[in-house]
Formats: structure tokens, C-alpha cells, sequence
């Protein structure tokens, strides 16, 4: 009798601790996170100013007693802003270096497929991606997928609707449209042309170029031809400043507005001399220069470079403030990536300080932030 006592409890005990065990990445000290990122090429930058931010933030965490007594780790990949190395990328993270949920992806396309692919089939859940594409954001209901997707940053959509009104304000009817041939190139540019038939408008021309390419002839002979008062441009900052550097050559100057994605720290140091006063760009997270912002505050702390601030680094720190508070809300000593999910679900119109992030079981959006800065005298950027 005492014998089958002892097999009960200890098969008890040996079911329960397997049901209290937490998901992969988690271990008694640590929780690991995983991000895929281009930090080198040509868009490298991006993803190496978000890293640093991240890890400098994860370092502060971990001094402080890390979350709920686990260090943070961050494995980082680089993918280079291709769509096959993303997948790759996500792959490797939840199967080989068993991350625990994913943080700060890079692009629409490399994304989308990842979600669809890799990290949405396998339920793990991925805070922030430098994307406002809508095929990102279809509803819980139309894509399973989209589940495991938390945005931090506003939608395309958004930010065209701001640029767009801002124009017709000054206006200014004839807007012409150049985009990266891509997931994020061609979903700026249907907000574009939605945010313009508002006004009773359309595009008077359109341009492409390449992803990682910055030939931009085509694309400068399409719009000068059509006179265009100003060209939106749904390009990162390399084919930005070739394309503006190409119309002033042919002696087209109208008004140049582009979206946050283009890097404005690297576009205005692209363009150099030839930088154009006036350029206005939007943006979907408070100007990292503020310290009168509180959150801004807080993020200029964990700057690679004192008093070297970047929007890509102040868009990492709320990526990641996102993924520590909804860390800090798991409701068990041990963390599993459906408890995280339910975590970040219950970040309601969470303020960081003068950003606010909103989730919901069915809402997924995070933020609707959006402002417009514009170039001015010696390349500063005002707001």
C-alpha cells in the first residue's frame, strides 16, 4: 500500500511540475527574447541603433533585479532587409536559440511572411516591427496569425492621412507618389491614394525603385515630367537622397515629404550639403531630442552615445518598455508565451509618459501617434 503511495505522489509530483514548467527561453534567471534586424548593408543602421538601445535598456533591467529576478537576454540576427533571411531568421530563434517570445522586427514583407510563416503557426508572440503595413494589421477574425502581433508604432495609413491633409491644407492638389517596389512601398502608397480621394485627388505621378537599390532614373524622369507641386516618397533614406538629389539635377523642387520609416537621422547626413530646407517627414514617435518629454527622458538615458539621440532609437526603447511591462504583468512565477499574450492584451491606454499603447483580445493597433517635422536651417530637424 505504501508502495503505490509513493508511485501516486511521485507521478503526481512529476505531472505538476511539467504543467508549471514555462515556455522555452525561460530558465531560473533568465528570459530570452529574439529580434531580426538588418544591421549591416545598406540599411544596417536602422536595426544596429535599435539593438543598442535594447540592449542598453535590458542592462539597466538586469542591474535593477531583471524581471520578477530573470535577466533579460537579447539574441539579435541580422536579415540584412531581405524577406527569405527574416523567415530564416525567425526560424532559427524559436527552434534553435528557443527564444521566448520575439521583439523589434524590421519591414513589411520580411514580417508579414514571418508572421504567416514562422512565429504566428508556432504561437509566439512578437512586440514592435518598423511597419504600418496593413497586411500586418488585418483583424484577429480574418488572420489567426495576427494574434501573436502586437504593434507599437501607428498604421501607414495614419501617417499618409496626416501628410496628405497637410498638403491639401497649403493647397496644394497636384502630389505625385514615389515608392519602394515592396510590402512597405506599395501599402504607403494605397494610403496615399485613399488619403487623396478624400480630397477629390489622385496621384499625378508615380515612381518606383527597387528595395536595396538606389536606381531612382525612371522614377525622377516619371515625376519631373508631370510638375508635380510635392512628391510623398514611401522610400528608406538611400533612394530618398538619390531621388531628391536627382530632381534638384533636373531642376524640379517641389515640396518632398516622406514617411518615418526613411531613417531621418541618416537621411539628413545622406543628403549633405544638398539637404533641402523644408523636407518634412512624419513621424510616429515623440521627438527623442525633448527632454521635456518624460518618456523621451527616459530613453535618452540608454543612448549608445550621450546626447546622440535617433527616432529608430527612441522606437526600440517603447518596443521594448512594451515587452518589460507586459513581462512584469504575467500572472505566474512561470512565464509562458500565452501568459504574455494575456499580459499585453491588458495594456489599456498604457501612458509611458507621453506615449501611450492600447491592446485589447481584439485590438492589436498600440499606438495612433503620429506627428510632422520638417528640415530646417543647417539640417536640423524641427517640429
Amino acid at each position: 500500500m505504501q508502495l503505490i503511495q509513493r508511485i501516486f505522489v511521485t507521478v503526481a509530483l512529476s505531472m505538476w511540475a511539467s504543467l508549471s514548467q514555462a515556455d522555452p527561453g525561460v530558465t531560473d534567471s533568465t528570459i530570452t527574447l529574439g529580434m531580426s534586424a538588418p544591421l549591416s548593408g545598406p540599411n544596417g543602421a536602422y536595426g544596429v541603433d535599435m539593438r543598442q538601445t535594447i540592449e542598453a535598456y535590458f542592462e539597466s533591467i538586469n542591474k535593477s533585479g531583471g524581471v520578477r529576478g530573470r535577466k533579460l537576454e537579447l539574441v539579435a540576427l541580422d536579415d540584412g532587409y531581405e524577406t527569405e533571411r527574416t523567415v530564416a531568421n525567425t526560424k532559427t530563434l524559436i527552434k534553435d536559440k528557443n527564444v521566448f517570445a520575439l521583439l523589434s522586427f524590421y519591414g513589411s514583407s520580411p514580417t508579414t511572411e514571418a508572421m504567416n510563416k514562422v512565429f504566428g503557426p508556432a504561437k509566439v508572440p512578437l512586440v514592435g516591427t518598423i511597419s504600418g503595413a496593413g497586411t500586418l494589421r488585418e483583424p484577429l477574425s480574418a488572420n489567426a496569425n495576427s494574434r501573436y502581433m502586437f504593434h507599437v508604432r501607428t498604421s501607414y495609413a495614419d501617417e499618409t492621412a496626416v501628410i496628405v491633409n497637410h498638403l491639401a491644407g497649403l493647397g496644394i492638389s497636384r502630389i505625385a507618389v514615389f515608392y519602394q517596389d515592396d510590402g512597405f512601398g506599395k501599402s504607403g502608397l494605397e494610403g496615399v491614394t485613399t488619403a487623396l480621394r478624400q480630397h477629390k485627388l489622385a496621384p499625378v505621378a508615380v515612381g518606383t525603385v527597387e528595395r536595396n537599390s538606389i536606381d531612382v532614373a525612371k522614377a525622377v524622369e516619371a515625376i519631373a515630367k508631370s510638375n508635380a507641386q510635392a512628391v510623398i516618397m514611401v522610400t528608406l533614406y538611400k533612394p530618398t537622397a538619390a531621388f531628391i538629389t536627382g530632381m534638384k539635377q533636373v531642376g524640379q523642387n517641389p515640396i518632398f515629404m516622406a514617411l518615418s520609416p526613411v531613417g531621418t537621422e541618416q537621411l539628413i547626413q545622406e543628403l549633405g550639403n544638398t539637404s533641402p530646407r523644408g523636407l518634412g517627414i512624419s513621424q510616429v514617435v515623440p521627438y527623442p531630442w525633448s527632454a521635456s518629454i518624460p518618456v523621451v527622458r527616459e530613453y535618452q538615458k540608454f543612448s549608445a552615445k550621450p546626447g546622440i539621440y535617433s527616432y529608430y532609437g527612441m522606437e526600440g526603447y517603447l518596443m521594448a518598455r512594451t515587452m518589460v511591462e507586459g513581462l512584469n504583468r504575467i500572472s505566474s512565477k512561470e512565464p509562458t508565451r500565452e501568459l504574455l499574450v494575456n499580459a499585453l492584451e491588458s495594456l489599456n491606454n498604457m501612458d509611458f509618459g507621453g506615449f501611450k499603447v492600447n491592446y485589447s483580445p481584439t485590438a492589436r493597433q498600440g499606438s495612433r501617434f503620429v506627428e510632422l517635422t520638417v528640415l530646417g536651417p543647417n539640417g536640423k530637424l524641427l517640429k
